[in-house]
């Protein structure tokens, strides 16, 4: 699937970045053009990969690059104002060689979670290829402006966009890790996992040729209807025979081998317990999977550890736990070292950390209320004088 990718704010840009590392390392050829969008110029400097021409400094006027400061509402009014700048990036993506936009950003800042849902919304009214959101909620114990923030820019953003695929980093970080190391790992983690789906049906390394192709239209297909996707990934690795040839875990008896001398058997067992680790392991927004609306499975890996057989024995799987009847599967053969499977999970219902992030952002705005009202109380005590002998300039 080709993408125009467009990071909003740090995070987004930094994730887009790290796709660009990505493609070049796997030649998968997803990400067909990248934009950086921010209001702080050091995060457009501290990029890569992006192009300089596609960096698009906004809000210059009335945060002169520095920033907005975790105040998404002003990171949305900039991305209102400065539209035509983003436009102005985006008027050179060849619009007619990508299958998707997709608009990348963590929801807990400023920028990113403001300026997202305006962006997305801009690009629907204009072009009629899918808009898709990868939003990144940010940990709890990064505190109640950004819990607040993320509510707030989740409730707008899955309402602007085709669909919209998040990332928890409350899933995935670990205790005692710091916060850039943390990061780090979390967009490696983000661009492994959305890299193999998106991946699917582009020509990648090598020259093997699937068996059971998965093409961007059932990507597509997978996220229609709009709502909230998660994404679930789990491999094995392979090991190399002295012949130079390729030897998996999958291999057992020599009996039931095919043509490539695999254990069919085997490797279909195996592949189906890829499958309900992917389905049942750490999804990158943690939920039950009953009652998802759709779903679509890739397995990628060398292509004489890849069958059918286990595909659709997997695919079947998924069809009796999620309770769908859109439960779309392939395989996306690659020359790595792993065996993967990938699972798209899309109109999920039933996500207890959306509601968690709901409730403490209410107590948060609650919060920020009572002590906003306690500030003013406290300046006014403090300015005023007891007997009111002074008298203010205007």
């Amino acid at each position: 699937m080709k993408l125009a990718m467009i990071g909003f704010g740090q995070a987004g840009g930094k994730i887009v970045d790290k796709f660009l590392e990505y493609d070049e390392a796997t030649q998968s050829g997803i990400v067909r053009s990248a934009v950086a969008v921010n209001t702080a110029k050091a995060d457009l400097l501290g990029l890569e990969r992006i192009p300089e021409e596609n960096r698009v400094l906004i809000g210059q006027a009335r945060v002169k690059g520095h920033g907005v400061g975790a105040d998404n509402e002003l990171g949305a009014e900039i991305a209102e104002e400065d539209i035509d700048e983003v436009q102005g990036a985006i008027d050179n993506i060849p619009v007619h060689e990508i299958d998707a936009f997709m608009i990348v950003a963590g929801l807990g800042g400023g920028t990113g979670s403001g300026g997202s849902p305006v962006l997305a919304k801009h690009l629907k009214r204009i072009y009629t290829e899918p808009v898709y959101g990868l939003g990144v909620l940010p940990g709890g114990d990064e505190g109640g402006i950004y819990t607040l923030n993320a509510a707030r820019s989740f409730q707008t953003f899955v309402r602007e966009v085709d669909n919209l695929l998040v990332f928890d980093n409350d899933a995935w970080r670990k205790s005692g890790e710091s916060m850039e190391g943390g990061y780090e790992q979390i967009n490696d983690e983000i661009v492994r996992r959305f890299g193999v789906l998106f991946g699917a049906g582009e020509v990648g390394s090598g020259d093997e040729v699937a068996e059971s192709v998965v093409d961007s239209s059932e990507i597509i297909n997978t996220l229609s209807g709009g709502g909230v996707s998660t994404v679930g990934y789990a491999a094995e690795t392979v090991e190399e025979q002295d012949s130079g040839g390729l030897l998996s875990r999958f291999k057992g008896d020599d009996d039931g081998l095919d043509d490539s001398g695999m254990d069919t058997a085997n490797t279909t067992n195996r592949i189906t317990s890829l499958v309900r680790k992917a389905a049942l392991g750490r999804l990158t927004l943690p939920c039950e999977i009953d009652g998802a609306e759709r779903a679509l499975l890739v397995m990628s890996g060398p292509s004489n550890h890849l069958n059918r057989k286990g595909i659709e024995r997997g695919r079947k799987w998924l069809e009796e736990q999620t309770g769908s009847m859109e439960v779309r599967g392939g395989d996306y053969p690659v020359r790595e070292n792993n065996v993967a499977a990938s699972i798209l999970l899309s109109g999920v219902h039933n996500v207890p950390r959306i509601k968690e992030l709901q409730q403490v952002a209410i107590e948060a705005q609650d919060n920020i209320d009572d002590i906003r009202q306690q500030s003013e109380e406290n300046l006014e005590e403090l300015v005023e004088d007891d007997e009111d002998e002074l008298d203010p300039l205007f």
